[in-house]
């Protein structure tokens, strides 16, 4: 077993670097680390139904897809990350009460209430500080779970707040649990950063010939290599999401009101309806043979509708109002 926290708090880099050491080291792996404020969404997920576009945007809060299953997550400073790599029996890789015992280990020698309930919660109290998910890859798992510490709680239910009525598709839908921070139930104060050594410590006595890990300079030029072609990429992030259907009525000021009804395959806009009170219908048909083949991307619809005359088309709407209405 190998073992370090990782220095980078990049989430697409710390995300790459999972897949990394899956994929290109036969040993066993456990690290910790830390991202900066991050939407984190499964891999079977349709990532705009699980987050909140405009905030996310707002706030500049990037949005990464991991490469194991299971629900949306928020990551920042206040939230630690655990991460096991380790080869095993097919059939018999999965287990999320053997990975978590850990951190439940570490946080009982701290006083602290912690159980592992359901299929992969951690809990305290009843209250959720910790998800875990899985990727199997050949004979090997790496599973992986955050830790509610010191995070933004209002900030998280604020991000990944969504309308779940825009959206039909067969992607996995998040559950949403009371949720809490560890740092609440500890009786003494101890650093983010405390924690992690703690919990270092914990698996070393698991593990007792575990060994430090450093990355070297090709395994950062790999993984940022990684990061690059697929972590920091819209066609991963987004357009990977199952195929849906996109439903949406928008009420605009002075009494506006447009439908938009698309088809999404792979990203890619298949089909557009549209119907409402500001639509010049004897050109509309012109205006969606437009979007046909556009990507499902704020960005790319921007640019495509900046490039002719809105006024053409809808009547007391503006550009940014239209673009709004697709998302």
């Amino acid at each position: 077993m190998l073992y370090f926290i990782s220095s980078s708090n990049l989430p697409a880099f710390n995300l790459a670097c999972e897949e990394y050491l899956l994929k290109n080291y036969e040993e066993d792996f456990f690290f910790l680390y830390s991202n900066k404020p991050a939407l984190i969404v499964g891999k079977h997920q349709n990532t705009l139904a699980e987050i909140n576009l405009e905030k996310a945007e707002q706030e500049k809060v990037p949005v990464v897809r991991r490469l194991s299953g299971g629900g949306t997550v928020f990551h920042d400073e206040g939230n630690l990350n655990y991460c096991f790599i380790t080869k095993g029996e097919k059939g018999k890789l999965v287990d999320f009460k053997k990975y978590s015992s850990p951190i439940i280990d570490t946080l009982q020698k701290l006083k602290v209430n912690a159980k592992f309930e359901g299929k992969s919660d951690l809990t305290i109290d009843g209250k959720k500080f910790s998800g875990n998910a899985s990727h199997v890859y050949r004979n090997k798992v790496m599973q992986h779970g955050t830790m509610l510490f010191s995070s933004d709680l209002k900030r998280l239910n604020q991000l990944l707040k969504v309308n779940p009525l825009k959206f039909k598709d067969r992607g996995v839908r998040s559950i949403r649990s009371r949720v809490t921070n560890i740092s609440d139930s500890l009786s003494s104060r101890i650093s983010l950063s405390n924690f992690a050594d703690l919990i270092i410590e914990e698996v070393k006595l698991k593990f007792p010939k575990a060994q430090e890990f450093v990355l070297d300079e090709k395994d950062v030029q790999k993984i940022e290599l990684l990061m690059a072609e697929k972590y920091n990429n819209w066609d991963w992030n987004y357009g990977y999401s199952p195929n849906y259907l996109f439903e949406k009525l928008s009420n605009f000021p002075g009494g506006a009101i447009l439908e938009i009804k698309m088809q999404i395959v792979k990203g890619i806009i298949q089909n557009v309806d549209l119907d409402g009170n500001c639509i010049q219908f004897d050109q509309i048909s012109d205006f969606q043979t437009k979007l046909i083949g556009s990507l499902h991307n704020k960005s790319t619809i921007l640019k495509q509708l900046s490039s002719i005359s809105i006024d053409s088309y809808f009547k007391n709407i503006s550009l940014n109002q239209l673009v709004s209405a697709f998302f």
